[in-house]
């Protein structure tokens, strides 16, 4: 095809040029290159390669000369020099460093007139294509990196008769076109008006997230750890039509938020109304839907934790005996276990708590930490006696176990947190104190102890409840009655475990009152990041509030967190790796599915109509993935949930292989009534794609929809169920209305930038990197 050509180079660049203009030809809003070749495939089909860098290797290799395989230098350029230059103009390029760093890298692998040493490579092509708009007309620039400049004069002689010869205008250093986003800042809208309640007949869950503590600021740990796993599960129990409520809040009460309070020089109280107000604008830009997010310091929360403690007292559950606990004389104050801070007498880890160490995971007291020192002073605190009410576990132990046996079966609980919970169960179970010395709490409801008040692990579980009495006085359907059946899913860190699966559970049996018990558990291993921890006090770490003014869509982060979920261990939250996610998983399938089934949408300047024939292309492609959609809902049904987005991942990569099998943009010309049908397919694949990652992404799929025009209707709000009710993949066909019509599409999803890396890995590196 091009052997006819005298000159190899003019070869390879006609070929390279004119599989540029047929992607521009087929109108994608992200148009990808495709060389189509004289050779034809096992069925008849021409062969063809698809990227700029695909080809360009192509190309070079049918030169006369040897080319040096340089691989890893064109991915480099592909994937990490394009993206930083291709929205940088020739008057920015001066002042933007990550450019000029970048540039200087390819500048270095010029080995002799070009980097394919005497003879250009694909590399040449490369770079040729990405850099030449900066350096055309540059004194500076060809100045700066003359290695460059001098091959880039040489194949710009070429290119320009390449150009000629296609009838085209010579033009140097065009400048590109700025690719209008789609920016409206629109949410999934739900009505929460009427309150749910479970209903006979219906699958009622029951959902809580790990009550986070009031007197920090959330990191992104914090958020994958709890309340963006239960909002995926959340979300996914409404698209199924299932019954349910979302119940989360601050955790508000204890000695942390005394501390905090001392060291801002404000009360307790408004301690918790600021940091409250704080999380709650972090977990609404997240999209965080909770169906009532609350805290514990009301009168419901004081109501309820007394009514169990008396309730307990009465069944004999509970006893009292003088205790030998940590005093700080510093500061005059008895200290909670977990504010004696020292080394851990089973693994030496240096900062060990006095209820747990977070490193090996036993429980500890304050008397066996070696070196014990106050958290609020680091003075070494003495012992003193002070009475206190304890919870007799062991009086309980046969019941709590024979309830851990069958929940864990049932709700398949998982490895982590079945070590955990038989864990604590195995090393014997304690008498646990559920009383402290301190004025910031629940009162204990007995006069000889009116000056304490219940320990936070007594006490923040209960809260569960309280906050459900607070979204509804008919909280006992939800958490009493013996007649509901209600599935309670809890999702949290690990290190909350045991609170969970060993201590509520046991008081809850205790009262010997139909209390619901936990049926599954969700628990998360730590996300690290960079190279340690999250630290505000270090600044090192991205917090929510940091997440925001990054300005990055949260469907990104909650995207990257998702697919990073540390289900099974611990994860490293990664900047490089955040863009790679975006740039090579979310752009190149998702974003690259709806530009293009959007534009051809916009394109059409019509409704979409009804759909023709079905082809057995078609029908395999609905009934593959209806198939896939069916195993997505047992993953989530399993809690699954890395695992099932992966799954929808997969669902939007089938829609956009069969777009390219159906060769759509020929289809118009050629066979218009088989190109709507087609296109009818693919834009309600795309509508289903878009329902599967709601959960996940549902400021995405929010822009999808109004893209599409969606009126969300009650079919929308429950569109899993509509789609599980038959077998028949048809049903597929059935999502969007014949009269939907888009509008000036745009794209949804953008790049993260290398120089943006680098910017925000600098900015929350902390004062010990």
């Amino acid at each position: 095809m091009y052997g006819t050509l005298k000159e190899p180079i003019k070869a390879c660049f006609m070929g390279l040029r004119l599989a540029e203009l047929k992607a521009v030809h087929q109108q994608n809003a992200s148009p990808v290159p495709i060389l189509q070749l004289d050779e034809v495939d096992k069925c008849a089909n021409p062969v063809e390669i698809m990227g700029e860098m695909s080809i360009c290797r192509y190309l070079m290799s049918q030169c006369a000369w040897p080319t040096p395989d340089l691989l890893s230098l064109d991915e480099w350029m592909l994937y990490t020099l394009k993206p930083i230059t291709e929205s940088v103009s020739k008057s920015q390029v001066k002042n933007n460093q990550s450019v000029l760093e970048a540039i200087a890298q390819l500048e270095s692998n010029v080995s002799g007139k070009f980097i394919g040493g005497n003879h250009p490579c694909s590399s040449d092509l490369l770079s040729f294509a990405y850099l030449y708009h900066l350096f055309s007309g540059n004194a500076w620039m060809l100045k700066k990196f003359p290695k460059l400049g001098e091959s880039f004069k040489a194949l710009a002689e070429t290119y320009n008769l390449v150009q000629e010869d296609l009838g085209q205008k010579v033009a140097s250093a065009k400048k590109k076109q700025e690719v209008k986003f789609f920016s409206e800042n629109v949410k999934i809208a739900r009505d929460k008006s009427k309150v749910v309640l479970p209903e006979s007949g219906k699958r009622n869950v029951l959902i809580t997230s790990a009550l986070p503590y009031v007197n920090n600021v959330p990191h992104l740990g914090n958020i994958i750890g709890c309340v963006l796993s239960a909002d995926v599960y959340a979300r996914y129990c409404r698209l199924r039509g299932y019954n349910t409520v979302y119940i989360c809040g601050t955790d508000e009460y204890g000695t942390a938020t005394e501390t905090k309070a001392l060291q801002e020089g404000l009360t307790p109280k408004e301690i918790c109304d600021k940091y409250h107000e704080i999380h709650k604008r972090i977990y609404d830009w997240f999209d965080i839907d909770f169906d009532y997010f609350g805290r514990t310091t009301t009168q419901q929360q004081t109501d309820i934790a007394q009514d169990i403690f008396m309730k307990l007292y009465n069944n004999k559950q509970l006893f009292e005996e003088d205790v030998e606990q940590s005093y700080c004389t510093s500061c005059s104050k008895f200290l909670a276990d977990r504010f004696v801070r020292g080394n851990c007498p089973f693994c030496n880890y240096e900062d060990a708590r006095g209820d747990q160490c977070d490193s090996c995971g036993k429980l500890v007291t304050p008397e066996e930490l070696v070196s014990p020192r106050c958290y609020v002073c680091n003075s070494t605190p003495e012992r003193r006696t002070s009475r206190h009410v304890f919870l007799n576990l062991p009086n309980i132990k046969d019941r709590l176990e024979n309830w851990i046996q069958e929940s864990s079966q049932k709700g398949r609980w998982s490895s982590n947190c079945l070590k955990t919970t038989f864990g604590w169960i195995r090393d014997g179970l304690k008498p646990r104190c559920i009383t402290r010395d301190l004025k910031w709490g629940t009162p204990v409801p007995l006069a000889e102890f009116a000056e304490k008040v219940f320990y936070v692990w007594f006490d923040a579980p209960i809260g569960y409840l309280s906050i459900t009495a607070n979204y509804t006085r008919d909280w006992e359907r939800w958490w009493k009655d013996p007649n509901s059946d209600v599935d309670l899913v809890m999702f949290m860190g690990k290190d909350n475990v045991p609170f969970h699966t060993v201590i509520f559970p046991s008081t809850l049996i205790a009262t010997n009152e139909p209390y619901k018990l936990l049926n599954k558990i969700s628990t998360t291993e730590y996300l690290n990041y960079e190279a340690g921890k999250f630290s505000k006090s270090r600044g090192s770490g991205v917090f929510g509030d940091d997440a925001i003014e990054t300005g990055i869509p949260c469907e990104i982060y909650r995207y990257y967190l998702l697919s990073n979920r540390p289900e099974t261990s611990d994860t490293i939250f990664k900047w490089s790796d955040l863009a790679e996610r975006t740039n090579n998983e979310l752009l190149p399938n998702l974003g690259n599915l709806c530009n293009r089934v959007l534009q051809f949408m916009g394109k059409l300047d019509r409704e979409l109509g009804e759909p023709g024939d079905i082809s057995d292309h078609d029908y395999e492609t609905l009934t593959s993935i209806y198939e896939t959609i069916k195993r997505y809902c047992e993953e989530m049904e399993e809690l699954k949930i890395r695992e099932a987005l992966k799954t929808a991942m997969e669902v939007s990569a089938s829609v956009n292989k069969y777009l390219q099998d159906s060769k759509l943009w020929e289809l118009k010309k050629q066979d218009p009534q088989k190109f709507n049908t087609t296109l009818i397919v693919a834009v309600n694949l795309l509508r289903a794609t878009g329902a599967l990652l709601e959960p996940f992404i549902p400021s995405f799929s929010a822009k999808l929809y109004s893209q599409l025009g969606i009126h969300r209707s009650e079919r929308d709000e429950k569109l899993l169920e509509y789609l599980m009710q038959t077998s028949d993949p048809k049903v597929l066909l059935t999502l969007l209305e014949p009269s939907t019509k888009v509008v000036n599409p745009a794209p949804i999803i953008r790049a993260i930038s290398a120089e943006q890396v680098n910017t925000f890995k600098e900015k929350f590196a902390g004062s010990n990197n």
